[in-house]
């Protein structure tokens, strides 16, 4: 009989596709999921690095498996993912825990999980610089059938000096073309309206055969022309990589989305070094002009963040400005963490204070919400192509989308259903969300 398996994700977009890889590995091996934790014979909880918080919340839940292991003596349960390349050895001290797997090591999983069988705590932190999980086919852990997931590039080289991800994932490499292209027509023919392509650095994506040098523009060009009825996005771009071609391939093609998210992190010149941003506050600047110039109705958003080592008033107060220039749509804001095993924990005080750090960042977001605001009122009276993602959580007549801004619509669901394109006219805002009326003559 088929044994059952619970995957139960944690961080960003793109731990969310490696768990759909991991739900593809174990249905290969006669594994089928089930959506309750008291179902499964199996929990493997996929986990993140990035933040202290994201690691904490790991531990609060083993705590509460725990009671699930004692209720149920034959229940197997795996750490996988950033947090388990980190710190592998020191989750298997739990009782909870029976294995770990690090990011280059789903494909062991089955064999790990037969190891517990003889009274072992096996663990594989291997990484593997080949690894990109061509071939196997990705199973949605998401209820929404109309936007995918796809990686596009694994593991990062630019060695931020806050960042822990190039320790945790590895050094970047890129899957092959052929195996993007495949995978995006498969979730073509599934029905999914829209794909994100994903990576710690999806611009600097390059793959390289005997018939074919493809960079990131060349890969978004290919599949703008190969699926031209599905909408197309990417997530995360690092500023040094934001090329003029990117911008004219985004600017040429209908059906890729006018959203750039280009994490800042620091607008003073001084931070950025220290951070090994490899950019300065004029190349970011020259390439939101370029942006903004070659496509009017492109939305930004950024990552963000204050109290890094050193950073003075001075210096936050160059992030702000740089914030008022750019006028993001949107920016996700966060307080400095210093995170163990990183370039700046080795060799960098964590020196401004915790109370400076949660005044700052309540100033920043303070300004995003006010930015926020201005810019999405500037959408009133505006048609958007939204796309329907499902009903909102406001009133059972009532659907959300996005428009390819990447901006959240709610709208009154008339005849619309989820997977719908439809075009609504933005009737009043707040600073995360629009709202408008369908029109009668949406597709």
């Amino acid at each position: 009989m088929d044994k059952k398996v619970y995957i139960e994700t944690y961080g960003c977009q793109m731990n969310l596709a490696d768990s759909e890889t991991v739900a593809g590995i174990m249905l290969a091996k006669d594994y089928s999921g089930v959506k309750e934790i008291n179902e499964a014979d199996v929990i493997l909880i996929n986990t993140c690095s990035v933040r202290d918080n994201a690691e904490q919340k790991i531990w609060n839940r083993l705590n509460h498996i725990k009671s699930l292991k004692k209720k149920n003596k034959n229940l197997k349960v795996g750490i996988i993912g950033c947090m388990a390349q980190r710190i592998g050895e020191k989750l298997l001290e739990h009782q909870a825990v029976d294995f770990v797997a690090g990011p280059d090591a789903y494909r062991s999983l089955p064999e790990l999980i037969m190891e517990t069988d003889i009274d072992l705590k096996p663990k594989n932190l291997n990484f593997d610089i080949n690894e990109t999980y061509s071939g196997i086919e990705q199973i949605k852990q998401s209820e929404n059938n109309i936007s995918g997931f796809v990686a596009i590039t694994r593991g990062c080289n630019n060695f931020c000096s806050y960042c822990i991800v190039p320790y945790t994932r590895g050094r970047e490499r890129s899957s092959n073309y052929l195996d993007i292209i495949k995978e995006v027509k498969n979730l073509e023919k599934q029905n999914f309206k829209e794909i994100t392509l994903l990576g710690q650095n999806v611009n600097s994506y390059y793959f390289e055969d005997k018939n074919l040098k493809v960079d990131f523009p060349k890969l978004m060009e290919m599949l703008a022309q190969t699926v031209p009825n599905m909408r197309i996005r990417f997530t995360t771009s690092h500023p040094k990589d934001l090329s003029d071609d990117l911008i004219d391939v985004m600017a040429k093609y209908k059906n890729i989305c006018k959203h750039i998210h280009l994490a800042v992190q620091s607008g003073s010149n001084k931070i950025l070094e220290k951070m090994n941003r490899k950019y300065t506050r004029e190349w970011y600047l020259n390439r939101i002009e370029a942006i903004k110039s070659r496509i009017p109705n492109c939305a930004l958003s950024s990552d963000i963040f204050c109290g890094f080592s050193g950073e003075t008033e001075e210096d936050f107060q160059e992030t702000l400005s740089l914030m008022q220039i750019v006028e993001y749509d949107l920016a996700f804001m966060f307080k400095y963490s210093e995170r163990p095993g990183t370039h700046a924990a080795k060799h960098l005080d964590d020196n401004v204070p915790e109370d400076v750090k949660k005044e700052r960042l309540a100033r920043m977001i303070k300004l995003q919400n006010k930015i926020s605001l201005k810019k999405n009122k500037e959408d009133i009276g505006k048609i958007f192509e939204v796309l329907v993602e499902g009903k909102s959580k406001r009133s059972e007549s009532m659907l959300y989308g996005r428009t390819e801004q990447n901006k959240v619509v709610v709208f009154d669901a008339g005849n619309a259903k989820q997977g719908d394109f439809v075009n609504v006219k933005i009737l009043e805002v707040s600073s995360a969300t629009l709202k408008g009326e369908i029109l009668v003559e949406s597709l």
